[in-house]
């Protein structure tokens, strides 16, 4: 197969990307701290002599949320550039032609690892358990091995290793940072570690990918007072909690059937002694949908809902609803694309059909600019007892999904420029 003989992981690289992985996920960071994973990057792509970009991104949060709200929600965002974002550019030696990009995310989570694994986190609290370490490793093996075929290619490859995923939008910076232009992207495409699938597997499918990810807080005001004598007092925890309660009406009750949307309460903080009633609640969650009236209506009814029930409970509620990232859809000619190149390299039995998840993803800011395909990269060994989902203290991967990864993001590359 063309494939076998153009795209070959050798059992050097594949040493060097299972060493890369286990030092990243030993030494995770941050949203917007990354800055020894970029070092990292910046470095391997020095040592290739591939040209490249630093300092990039930030803090995507002021690009897409007002700033009322977030003055509203506590929160003081950070620079919108000047980060820890790299791109770097291939040029292939066959002419000008498209533009691709491939993307990369670098951040870890707050997290206690939980493995008891040679390289496990060195960082209490810290741990890549969504495998951006993984992702970051792959990007940079299919810079070595593109960058060794651009007599083979032409246009442009552009590798984007964009920092803050987890929360703080790094994707929106480095898009506002200029990365996609000179020269524009036509496409970009990228790849997420999925623990329902073992290695040597992956599903794609267009259309519905990741959903939008919005998140509430709603702050319950009563009057606090002793335990033995609520009758003095406006209790803001049972206002809290019926609040809680009527939430759930917003899907069961106020959203079709036919759409899909998820409203969590994901933390609830009252009190400081049993004996006392204390004078306010705090309510956190998210939201999470595709539809952008479905999106609009949840929006608009928590806070009428916190308000009325707060009300007529006779207390006060105030909510703050920070609009977090879009919904993203997989491109059906992209999609169509990745599923061919996955089926030559891997065979129709290991392809499967990817189901729209719940989750964000801020690569669909990029989606919002150029069409986009997300791939989910199986990396699940069962034998082995890794089976954990991301953001689980206990996820990990089979090292061997590493070397499929960097095959099929540089085939598909590869195909989209035309070399093959």
């Amino acid at each position: 197969m063309v494939w076998d003989e153009l795209i070959r992981v050798t059992p050097e690289l594949d040493a060097w990307l299972r060493e890369t992985r286990r030092y990243l996920h030993m030494h995770p960071e941050l949203s917007l701290q990354e800055t020894n994973t970029a070092r990292l990057v910046a470095g391997h792509l020095r040592e290739l002599d591939i040209e490249h970009r630093t300092g990039l991104g930030g803090d995507g949060r002021p690009l897409f949320m007002s700033a009322e709200a977030l003055r509203a929600a506590g929160i003081q965002p950070g620079p919108t550039t000047g980060g820890n974002g790299v791109l770097a550019l291939i040029r292939g030696e066959r002419g000008p032609g498209r533009t691709v990009l491939l993307r990369a995310d670098m951040d870890a989570l707050p997290i206690d690892e939980q493995n008891e694994v040679p390289y496990r986190s060195t960082r209490p609290g810290v741990m890549h358990a969504c495998g951006h370490d993984a992702h970051t490793t792959i990007l940079l093996g299919v810079a070595e091995l593109l960058n060794s075929l651009r007599d083979r290619f032409a246009g442009t490859v552009k590798l984007m290793f964009q920092p803050a995923e987890e929360g703080p939008g790094g994707a929106a910076a480095m898009i506002a940072d200029g990365i996609l232009e000179d020269p524009p992207v036509d496409a970009a495409f990228a790849l997420h570690v999925d623990s329902t699938h073992r290695a040597g597997e992956v599903a794609v499918s267009p259309g519905p990918a990741t959903a939008a990810a919005d998140t509430f807080r709603i702050v319950v005001r009563g009057v606090g007072g002793h335990a033995a004598k609520p009758e003095t007092t406006v209790d803001p925890i049972v206002v809290a909690a019926q609040i809680v309660v009527a939430l759930q009406t917003l899907v069961s009750r106020e959203t079709s059937p036919l759409e899909s949307a998820v409203v969590t309460v994901g933390t609830f903080h009252a009190g400081t002694a049993t004996n006392i009633i204390p004078d306010h609640a705090v309510l956190e969650g998210t939201v999470r949908t595709y539809s952008p009236a479905v999106r609009d209506h949840i929006e608009r009814r928590i806070a009428e809902l916190a308000s009325g029930i707060a009300r007529a409970m006779r207390a006060e509620a105030e909510t703050v609803y920070l609009r977090g990232y879009p919904a993203m859809y997989n491109d059906p000619s992209l999609t169509a694309l990745a599923r061919q190149v996955a089926t030559e390299l891997l065979g129709s039995e290991r392809v499967y059909d990817r189901e729209p998840l719940m989750a964000g993803e801020d690569f669909a800011f990029v989606a919002q600019h150029v069409p986009v395909c997300m791939i989910s990269l199986g990396v699940a060994n069962p034998e082995r007892g890794i089976v954990y989902p991301p953001h689980h203290p206990r996820f990990d991967l089979d090292e061997d999904a590493l070397a499929v990864g960097v095959r099929l993001l540089t085939a598909i590359a590869l195909r989209y420029l035309g070399a093959v």
